[in-house]
């Protein structure tokens, strides 16, 4: 295990620096340049370029910000907020976004998961229905018109939560972009439960376990559940990460001042260091998820072992 874990942490270093330079390299390639703005003239662009390094050759500029960022330093904005520490910039940005889509990926996960057991015990059942119903319109409608819908209706109309986000009522400011995000998480994991569940509960050694009279609760949650949790992780762990990334339409309906919004402004303005600063932040967060998700598998089932860095 500690070869593999090894082994895993130096992939995902070399696979960190690869995609900076791509990203590096792309936005070299993009027209324009940080100092778009045209009340400037060619001198003061050029005065700005050398003040921040850009007039050095893109290799030079390369190394110079990969062994900033090493130690710590990712730059300064260039046009979003001038000469500001960029760490300072995403750093209260990126933690509303975490906040907000981990709550939404934990709680879309657990009423998934509850549902989806639910269905599988009650088979064609009414409650079976009725859960595969809610799964499919939850994986239908993007959660972009669910929080259009709920603005409108709850929030506006009704007027039981507050319309856009508000740093002073954080809690009941977030509950309606949080239920946006958890709808799809829910279905997938309700869905996914489900179909496993049933192949499960249906195989010979659950049964042959029946036979022993070994209790229903124990065959759900020693056998059932524990060979579900392994496909339910790989399938969707990368989707909390991405909700914990920030939900770019999401956080623009609810007002919610998250890295999303930050992330296309910092684009549409070519503010580099932004864009490759949360472009970082947002490999390392699904690398080390997708890591730390590999190691689960030998705590859930044992009978997953790591041979030569490879599961068997």
């Amino acid at each position: 295990m500690a070869k593999y874990i090894i082994k895993r942490v130096l992939i995902a270093i070399v696979t960190l620096l690869v995609i900076i330079i791509v990203l590096f390299l792309l936005l070299k390639l993009m027209p324009g340049s940080p100092f778009n703005n045209e009340r400037l003239t060619d001198t003061q662009r050029h005065v700005l370029e050398v003040k921040y390094g850009l007039d050095k050759p893109w290799y030079q500029q390369l190394f110079i910000y990969i062994k900033n960022m090493v130690m710590g330093d990712f730059g300064v904005s260039y046009s979003i907020q001038a000469d500001y520490p960029v760490s300072q910039l995403i750093g209260s940005k990126l933690l509303l976004s975490i906040k907000i889509g981990l709550v939404a990926g934990v709680l879309g996960i657990v009423v998934g998961v509850i549902l989806g057991i639910v269905s599988a015990l009650f088979h064609n059942g009414v409650l079976d229905t009725l859960t595969t119903i809610v799964s499919m319109i939850g994986a239908s409608i993007p959660s972009q018109v669910l929080a259009l819908g709920f603005v409108y209706f709850l929030a506006y109309k009704l007027g039981w939560f507050p319309l856009t986000y508000s740093a002073k009522e954080p809690i009941m400011s977030s509950i309606l972009a949080v239920i946006s995000l958890a709808i799809f998480p829910m279905a997938i994991a309700a869905r996914f439960t489900r179909n496993e569940m049933l192949e499960v509960i249906g195989s010979e050694y659950v049964t042959l376990a029946e036979t022993k009279g070994v209790p229903k609760k124990r065959i759900i949650v020693i056998h059932a559940l524990k060979n579900t949790l392994v496909p339910l992780i790989t399938t969707l762990a990368p989707m909390v990460v991405g909700l914990m990334t920030g939900s770019m339409v999401t956080e623009n309906i609810f007002s919610i001042p998250g890295t999303g919004k930050l992330f296309i402004r910092a684009i549409q303005s070519n503010d580099y260091n932004v864009v490759l600063s949360l472009a970082f932040i947002f490999s390392a967060m699904f690398i080390g998820i997708m890591l730390i998700t590999d190691i689960l598998y030998g705590i859930i089932d044992p009978r997953i072992s790591l041979v030569g860095g490879e599961r068997k």
